[in-house]
């Protein structure tokens, strides 16, 4: 029986793209990929909507090395889709023996993406995975020349599709003949693509050669600041965020709390110097109720322990703010 690994990124292409061949009767298996930057959840709710397995790959060093120094660059904002595309083809394609499979499947449609789908895009990622000849894009593979499965049979090329450009009218119209109702949007969920997080991980790569999983979470929320070199700031602005932050925090982070008033939970994160400390607490009055105030107590110590330092301080004005804010 021909069998093919279904790249499966968790947004609609993907999984119509594993839908369509498994129509022809063709055994289909999942592979997600998995980094710091996007996780498998949406490929795991994606692919029981179809009914096939899936194999999750986490490949987070490689990605993260790509991330800094991408072959063929950056998007918009940090996103190297290019590279990240290939590299992807590439390890799907070591699996190929693993998992006796005859092919490749992506969710791929010519045009949809001004820089990574045009043809010239795609057919980098077809040379540079090595396994170009093993890649079906059912989508648009009436637009793009005919690949070897099609022409040894394993695929019926009047059953794929010829989608180009970058409508959804099509793949809205599969989703629901095929019953497929629990979709993301079309932005998909990697971080890379965020403008804000693009900016903050620039920032951070500036600082800090190799970064761990926390400090890449980390820039998912609130507001960060960057003084000196060796730490970072970081001001929650909601209480949901602040719940998030307190996961990732551990008893070398430092915690700053207004003494009379109630607001922001303000950390800090890494070696701070005295400077940085009387700015955290600035902060801390900043995103207070007591930001009116010519002078307010901060307390501050290790998260996990009761503070027990105290400063005085007078609250950050909105220059200061704009001064050391990243993005």
């Amino acid at each position: 029986m021909t069998r093919a690994l279904a790249l499966i990124s968790g947004g609609l292409d993907s999984i119509l793209a594993a839908k369509l061949v498994k129509e022809q009767g063709i055994e289909v298996i999942g592979i997600c990929f998995k980094s710091y930057f996007f996780g498998p959840e949406n490929a795991k709710r994606m692919t029981k909507q179809i009914d096939i397995p899936l194999e999750v790959v986490d490949f987070s060093q490689e990605h993260l090395e790509t991330v800094k120094n991408p072959k063929h660059g950056h998007g918009k904002n940090m996103n190297p889709c290019i590279d990240c595309h290939a590299m992807m083809m590439r390890d799907a394609g070591n699996l190929l023996e693993k998992f006796d499979a005859d092919f490749i499947i992506t969710g791929e449609v010519l045009n949809q993406r001004p820089m990574s789908q045009n043809k010239s895009s795609l057919n980098v990622v077809k040379k540079e995975s090595g396994i170009g000849e093993k890649i079906l894009r059912p989508l648009c593979a009436k637009v793009l020349p005919e690949t070897e499965m099609e022409l040894k049979g394993l695929v019926d090329r009047e059953k794929l599709l010829g989608i180009s450009g970058r409508g959804r009218k099509v793949q809205m119209e599969l989703a629901e003949k095929w019953g497929i109702k629990d979709y993301p949007s079309p932005a998909g969920g990697c971080k890379l693509t965020e403008p804000n997080y693009s900016v903050r991980l620039r920032e951070l790569l500036k600082y800090v050669k190799t970064p761990t999983e926390r400090e890449l979470e980390l820039l998912r929320f609130g507001r960060h600041f960057r003084v000196t070199e060796k730490c970072k700031i970081i001001s929650s602005r909601t209480g949901a965020e602040a719940n998030e932050i307190k996961k990732l925090l551990t008893p070398e982070d430092t915690g700053f709390l207004v003494k009379e008033f109630r607001g922001s939970m303000v950390i800090i994160t890494g070696e701070p110097t005295e400077k940085d400390i009387e700015f955290a607490a600035k902060v801390s009055g900043r995103y207070s109720k007591g930001k009116d105030e010519d002078r307010i107590k901060v307390m501050y110590g290790e998260y996990t322990k009761p503070y027990d330092k105290f400063i005085d301080v007078k609250p950050a004005t909105e220059e200061e703010i704009a001064q050391f804010m990243i993005g």
